[in-house]
């Protein structure tokens, strides 16, 4: 990264400077956090960042750009891997992390209005008192906004769904400056087009979220945690289709390979066998946890399992749960110095053995280290390659090896991406996988953002 000045008229800067004072921000290091990955992708810096605390403000600040025909970035909290949020195009950087508030919670009908910058372990802290929980987990500490902007999913999405389960209706900012609500509170609507799963997905896109409505769940009567080691990656897959087939509510279920085990015992100081291993968590009433962890434990031992360590007790949960929500950095631990790159694939669940197996063949062969883990309950796997900055070779086969991943996935009736996004890293995938349905996402586009200022360059190329 090269050092950079802000490109903006000095119009617009005025103009922002009286809707935000000194909310907005033109300093190198700011626009630096803002350009940044969590991945592997080149730094780009924005014109500026620009933290709103209304949705009224929002829409000041876009109306101000559009008309200076300056991009726009919704941001975050930055944990995005596909580039999703890189200011490919300079622009301003809109943080949303300021617009954190709860604004109502209806316990009666379990869901939620919150602000797009309200972070999910925030969310569930302020609900814990009325007995709900919200259970979409991506690991990171997102925010509800980047989460819906994503359609993220993550740990829980084998029993409660993804964001587009979650959502019941949006508040967004349009690229014509509008200020439109997606739908009401209604647990189903017939009403027209349904602009709220258009928005979930759409990286920023077609438009601003501000504000969010979510479904809730009930915090169970018990929850369960398990763990257990596999001598073969085939018997771990068995164990969970076999245990889905059999109606059983896996509430998580994780696949790590043997070598995300060993970054993750050097990383969280664990002493786990270095094999295939699940970690599962089990919902619902004291029996029927009980009778839950029984039959899992029960099809475990004859596919090869070994010892089924289970738990109740919150801190041997919390501690389980937190390795894996540092999966990432573990990888990345394995090799001092370096930097990730995380690629993610689904694939129907009957096929997800045959294709981690032979993932993990390809990766054998490999200089690089790289981990494999992933949502064994919903077919979603993601590789993390651990790759040297200062060797673009590497780089050159972490490419190599994700194509032939990811043709390996779509040739299995599966998709490029999971729940990572397309953002700069899947575009030709995305073509390659849907065809001419993203000519009709293009028609979209324009005829929502003509002028294509709407965090451009994401998702495909117009």
């Amino acid at each position: 990264m090269t050092s950079q000045p802000s490109l903006l008229p000095a119009a617009l800067l005025s103009e922002l400077r009286a809707i935000l004072s000194d909310r907005l921000h033109l300093g190198e290091a700011m626009r630096a956090q803002h350009g940044a990955s969590e991945s592997h992708f080149d730094t780009v810096l924005p014109d500026a960042v620009v933290f709103p605390h209304s949705t009224e403000e929002v829409v000041a600040v876009v109306k101000a750009c559009v008309a200076a025909d300056v991009a726009i970035i919704p941001y975050g909290a930055g944990t995005s891997v596909e580039g999703n949020v890189t200011p490919t195009r300079g622009g301003v950087t809109v943080d949303l992390s300021e617009m954190n508030a709860i604004l109502q919670v209806n316990a009666e009908d379990a869901d939620v209005t919150v602000q797009a910058g309200v972070r999910r372990e925030q969310l569930n802290e302020h609900l814990r008192d009325v007995g709900l929980f919200f259970p979409i987990d991506p690991g990171a500490n997102a925010t509800i906004g980047g989460m819906a902007s994503t359609r993220a999913s993550g740990t829980n999405a084998v029993r409660y769904g993804t964001m587009r389960e979650a959502v019941l209706s949006l508040r967004v900012v349009t690229p014509d400056g509008r200020d439109i609500r997606t739908a009401g509170r209604a647990r189903k609507s017939a009403a027209g087009y349904d602009l709220t799963r258009l928005m979930i997905g759409a990286e920023g896109t077609l438009g601003i979220i501000t504000e969010i409505t979510l479904r809730l769940h009930g915090i169970p009567e018990a929850i369960m945690s398990a763990v257990c080691s596999f001598d073969t990656l085939e018997g771990a897959v068995d164990t969970v289709v076999q245990s889905i087939q059999l109606g059983i509510p896996l509430a998580r279920v994780e696949i790590l390979d043997d070598m995300q085990m060993k970054a993750i015992n050097a990383w969280s100081k664990l002493d786990y066998p270095e094999k295939t291993t699940l970690f599962f968590e089990f919902h619902g009433s004291e029996r029927y946890v009980a009778e839950q962890v029984e039959t899992v434990s029960a099809i475990a031992g004859d596919n090869g399992g070994g010892e089924f360590k289970w738990s109740n007790l919150p801190e041997e949960r919390a501690r389980l749960w937190k390795a894996r929500h540092e999966a990432y950095y573990a990888a990345i631990g394995l090799r001092k110095g370096c930097v990730g790159w995380a690629t993610d694939v689904c694939v129907p669940i009957s096929r997800l053995a045959e294709c981690i197996l032979e993932t993990k063949q390809d990766l054998a062969t490999a200089t690089i280290p790289a981990t494999i883990l992933g949502h064994v309950g919903d077919g979603n796997f993601h590789v993390v390659f651990v790759l040297d900055p200062n060797k673009p070779e590497e780089a050159r086969e972490a490419e190599a090896l994700n194509r032939i991943l990811v043709r390996r996935a779509l040739a299995m009736d599966g998709t490029c991406t999971g729940e990572h996004g397309i953002g700069l890293g899947k575009q030709d995938w995305l073509v390659a996988e849907l065809g001419d349905a993203v000519d009709m996402m293009r028609a979209i586009k324009r005829a929502l953002d003509p002028k294509n200022l709407f965090n451009p360059g994401k998702i495909f190329s117009l």
